[in-house]
């Protein structure tokens, strides 16, 4: 059995299906008598910015001024470390988020300070797989852009996922959701997470 208080941060681009991955290990796991609780850092963060009617939507958050999110960062990230304490977590999120200025780190220190993660998930397929799911996904207002900005969002997650683990001393997993194979990255999920 795994100890209490794991923390697992799964991140992925917009559109790569990290929460379909995530729903489908946590059965497994509950099957196995394994629990886990997900929380989703950008819905703490949306809540926070709603009650303070900052935003109408989730898909506004990426367009609010970078001290704004930072301060609803560190209230995500300390409400996420609060529950973290006597359970699994794990915690779905974006390694960073294309705003107008550029990439914002979607766990800068301050919330990797809070949140101490065991271990840290990048969601991957190849961008045009991704690119297809965006524009048949109409529950969701997202910015377009081609698989060659989609790859370079994920080369960058890579590379913040990098200094995460410099900081952290976490482990960094690549799982893969290809079309058609979401069982596979499913079992790879569930490696991780037992």
């Amino acid at each position: 059995m795994i100890e209490l208080g794991k923390k697992v941060v799964v991140t992925g681009v917009p559109g790569v299906g990290k929460t379909t991955v995530i729903n489908g290990a946590m059965e497994r796991l509950a099957a196995e008598g394994i629990a886990y609780e997900a929380v989703n850092f950008g819905t703490f963060m949306f809540d926070a910015a709603r009650k303070e009617n900052l935003v109408s939507n989730r898909d506004e958050m990426r367009k609010l001024g970078k001290d704004v999110q930072k301060r609803l960062q560190q209230v995500a990230a300390s409400g996420i470390a609060a529950m973290s304490t006597d359970a699994n977590v794990i915690i779905d999120t974006h390694s960073s988020v294309k705003t107008p200025a550029g990439f914002l780190a979607g766990l800068p220190e301050w919330v990797l300070r809070e949140l101490m993660p065991d271990v840290v998930v990048l969601v991957e397929t190849d961008p045009d797989q991704i690119l297809m799911r965006r524009l048949g996904d109409a529950s969701r207002v997202r910015d377009m852009e081609g698989a060659r900005a989609i790859a370079e969002h994920q080369e960058f997650n890579r590379a913040v996922s990098a200094a995460y683990a410099m900081y952290t001393g976490c482990t960094i997993k690549i799982v893969r959701n290809e079309n058609f194979l979401l069982e596979r990255g499913i079992g790879d999920l569930v490696d991780v997470l037992r």
